[in-house]
């Protein structure tokens, strides 16, 4: 009888409190499985903590408020989307019948995540309890589901575009997937224009909006919402576009007065469960720091390579004695003439696993007209070649890769014909332009995964008249927000080749 009283009283204080709702349910964590479409998950490895509460807290009071809107900031590993983005849309779901739900995050997958753990949610014994509802018969889809009160839930990728659906809630969730992403203006772009034109759209009148994420460059999405004087004030805030957002931004170690949680300035977020030592691992990379821990991203000024990065001690390293594979990124001219671009190449080593894991061994710059480019590429190659014996490269020599237009065209398709391996560069990182290529690989230039040879940071050349190492010249001078010449073409491969090899996606 005491057992059953008891868990009456869990049930009725978790329909009136959105705390108590949180502590009655089960949390899931982490699949209880590898198959990415698993139904069961193991409970959440982490208790609530104070911004936990704080999250559920704000997110309660703006859903019932008339054009609620709310931006949580906080660092990577916070949870702050298992109670946002899973936690409370089951219980505004449950809560009332009718109401409608739209999550949008950087891509499907992501969504999809997400909303197989709020049907997790909403499918347990206990849920069914406390709101007398479940998932309808007819709903099975993790992406879009019904309840039988009524209500209903879509989620799906932002720029996948969620249209022919209305929702009294919208929450987007990490926008963007990574710095590549968050640095190109392309993405910065289309992502505010489906935010602004479709799913803002989706809103029923008076609906309420929650972006969650983690800043990555001052021009994001919630940059472009803030005020251009925001420096991390949390409280209620107009915004650019009209409406008041309550901000709640948690710096991993607080520098602001208002923080949130009342903490003192140096206090870390989340103690008992991150030690300071956690935290101090990414202070060193300053740009990330400031950004996804401190949730002020600041515009990069001057230069974005420093020739330190490329030594060690100090000085630059000797060829490698082995490697897992050689290869070459060409860009070629477009034009022919003394006044024109130049054909650059640069070669690399790659290590997997041991050593540095990108090595750059040689480079190139010179002009030759491009009716000539398909005789000189067989020379590109035979150096591949030599490399490949001389550092006895596990894989061999892995081929070349050329921008896909102008001569770059006629030379991949020679070097078909001649059986030569050779790639076209992906047209996405192509499209990011100079510098939104250099920012997007200047974290593995500054953490130290490329290196220079002896032999070309030795090397110097002669160059429309100018003698000097070429290479250094132009990727340790190139200066982000500046008008860079459009013939920094050795800047294009060592970019195109960090991204190639080092990169995520768009790399091998």
């Amino acid at each position: 009888m005491q057992q059953a009283a008891q868990e009456l009283w869990i049930r009725r204080r978790a329909r009136e409190d959105v705390l108590a709702y949180a502590q009655a349910i089960e949390i899931p964590g982490k699949p209880a499985a590898d198959d990415p479409d698993t139904e069961f998950f193991k409970p959440i490895e982490t208790t609530m903590a104070q911004h936990h509460l704080l999250i559920l807290e704000t997110m309660d009071r703006i859903s019932k408020k008339r054009h609620g809107r709310a931006m949580f900031f906080m660092p990577p590993g916070s949870a702050k989307s298992t109670y946002a983005s899973v936690v409370f849309p089951a219980r505004y779901l449950g809560a009332e019948p009718g109401r409608k739900i739209i999550l949008a995050s950087y891509g499907d997958d992501l969504a999809r995540k997400m909303g197989r753990r709020t049907r997790s949610i909403i499918k347990q014994r206990r849920f069914k309890r406390i709101f007398g509802c479940e998932i309808a018969p007819d709903s099975s889809a993790a992406q879009e589901f019904a309840l039988t009160n009524g209500s209903e839930y879509l989620s799906g990728g932002i720029l996948s575009g969620v249209t022919g659906n209305r929702c009294h809630g919208l929450i987007v969730d990490d926008p963007v997937k990574n710095r590549q992403q968050a640095d190109s203006l392309v993405i910065q772009e289309t992502t505010f224009a489906e935010y602004e034109e479709s799913l803002k759209t989706r809103l029923i009148p008076g609906g309420w909006i929650v972006l969650i994420q983690t800043r990555w460059n001052e021009n994001d999405l919630a940059g472009r919402i803030l005020p251009e004087t925001w420096k991390g004030e949390s409280g209620s805030i107009l915004c650019r576009d009209g409406n008041v957002w309550e901000v709640v931004c948690l710096q991993a170690k607080c520098e602001v007065d208002n923080d949130p949680l009342g903490r003192k300035r140096g206090e870390y977020l989340w103690p008992e469960w991150f030690d300071e030592k956690h935290w101090a691992q990414f202070q060193k990379n300053t740009r990330s720091w400031s950004a996804l821990y401190q949730q002020l991203p600041r515009p990069l000024e001057g230069t974005l390579f420093s020739q330190e990065s490329l030594l060690v001690d100090g000085q630059p390293v000797e060829y490698p004695t082995r490697c897992d594979q050689v290869f070459a990124v060409l860009d070629t001219a477009l034009k022919d003439g003394l006044e024109h671009d130049g054909t650059a190449v640069t070669y690399y080593a790659r290590n997997k696993i041991a050593g540095h894991p990108l090595i750059i061994l040689d480079w190139d710059l010179i002009q030759i007209e491009a009716a000539f480019l398909d005789d000189w590429l067989p020379s590109v190659n035979q150096r591949l070649e030599q490399f490949s014996s001389m550092t006895k490269a596990r894989e061999g020599n892995f081929g070349t890769w050329i921008e896909d237009k102008a001569s770059g065209i006629v030379l991949l398709q020679q070097a078909a014909r001649r059986g030569l391996p050779a790639y076209p560069i992906d047209n996405d990182l192509v499209a990011q332009g100079k510098e939104g290529r250099a920012i997007a690989v200047m974290g593995h230039v500054h953490v130290g995964s490329v290196k220079i040879s002896q032999h070309a940071f030795d090397k110097v050349t002669e160059y429309k008249g100018q003698t000097r190492n070429h290479f250094l010249s132009q990727v340790c001078g190139f200066r982000s927000g500046s008008k860079t010449p459009h013939q920094y073409d050795i800047l294009d491969t060592f970019c195109y080749g960090v991204a190639i090899s080092l990169g995520d996606s768009n790399g091998w």
